[in-house]
């Protein structure tokens, strides 16, 4: 009895000394640590929704696997080009340190224009392995971009950078997965710019505060005149509508009211009390009410400038604190 008693303990012994072969989908992934440094961001197109980037890339890993020269993804890209790329494999870690060009595609907020802050989104991955296998860590030492470069007509206000994972509710057409669910890790760069709105926006607006300065002067011309008043008016109308149509030109479309649509509708509705005035004063004239008519011009005149300027600065404050 003692000696099965022994032989059932050393079996479970011999047992348990054994090594333990894990499944490749139960191990830990490997650890990739990236960095960036941003030296410079121009040619911001608008209208078409992009914008490029220089930066340098550096990638720091152990598993020898990873070939990120040729698997590396930037999914936002329109275009990637690499002007320099060098890889140390002396140490336990392979160091890749690479200089990247990308015109990225992204989305702006226009509902402010011209007082709009932008964020720009910048992300990687590796189109090879996903997260099972791989996942990123953010190298934080250090500044992330060229505090000298100028990006004009932005100020850059903040650049924060997070790792995280990316879902794709697809196989990519592998048969061997049966659910249509892949992860892959990712490393993102989001950096917010506001923009130094006043310069552009008296240089896209003050056409249209012109030409409702010309509709509004039409309540001081005299009663006489009141062919000129209506002339002056409906030139004033057109000339808003003109400006409106150029300012429109450089924004990409946006099915959402923005700042520059009110303004321009505010003038345009201000621009018809104008007219609107114009008929009651002539009617007056017509009348034979020269005196009552000249004094319903100057309390007209104090309403509609008053109104029109509470009613400019309530949505432009707006628009500058959001």
């Amino acid at each position: 009895m003692f000696r099965y008693f022994a032989r059932v303990l050393f079996s479970l012994l011999l047992f348990a000394a054994l090594p333990v072969s894990i499944p490749a989908s139960a191990q830990a992934p490997d650890t990739v640590y990236a960095g960036c440094y941003i030296t410079s961001i121009h040619n911001i197109d608008f209208k078409d929704k992009e914008y490029t980037a220089d930066l340098w890339l550096w990638l720091k890993y152990r598993n020898r696997k990873f070939d990120f020269l040729q698997n590396l993804e930037i999914p936002q890209a329109k275009s990637v080009s690499r002007s320099f790329a060098t890889i140390d494999t002396s140490g336990e870690r392979v160091y890749l340190l690479m200089k990247l060009q990308c015109i990225m595609k992204d989305t702006w907020k226009i509902e402010n224009f011209p007082f709009d802050k932008q964020k720009l989104r910048f992300s990687i991955e590796n189109s090879q392995f996903d997260s099972r296998v791989l996942i990123f860590v953010a190298d934080t030492l250090g500044k992330h971009f060229d505090p000298r470069f100028t990006l004009r007509g932005w100020r850059i206000d903040s650049l924060n950078i997070t790792t995280g994972t990316r879902i794709y509710e697809t196989t990519f057409g592998d048969a061997a997965v049966a659910v249509p669910h892949t992860e892959y890790s990712n490393y993102k760069v989001r950096l917010q710019i506001n923009r130094d709105a006043m310069g552009l926006f008296w240089k896209m607006f003050l056409g249209m505060y012109v030409a409702f300065l010309i509709a509004y002067m039409c309540l001081y011309i005299h009663t006489d005149n009141i062919d000129s008043r209506f002339g002056l008016s409906v030139g004033a109308l057109f000339a808003v509508v003109g400006n409106k149509y150029i300012v429109d030109s450089s924004l990409p479309e946006s099915t959402s009211f923005t700042l520059v649509d009110t303004l321009h509708g505010i003038t345009l509705f201000f621009i018809f009390i104008v007219m609107m005035c114009n008929s009651y004063t002539l009617r007056m004239v017509k009348q034979e009410r020269p005196s009552r008519a000249r004094r319903f011009d100057r309390v007209s005149a104090a309403v509609v400038l008053v109104c029109y300027l509470l009613l400019n600065g309530y949505f432009i404050y707006n628009a500058t604190r959001n």
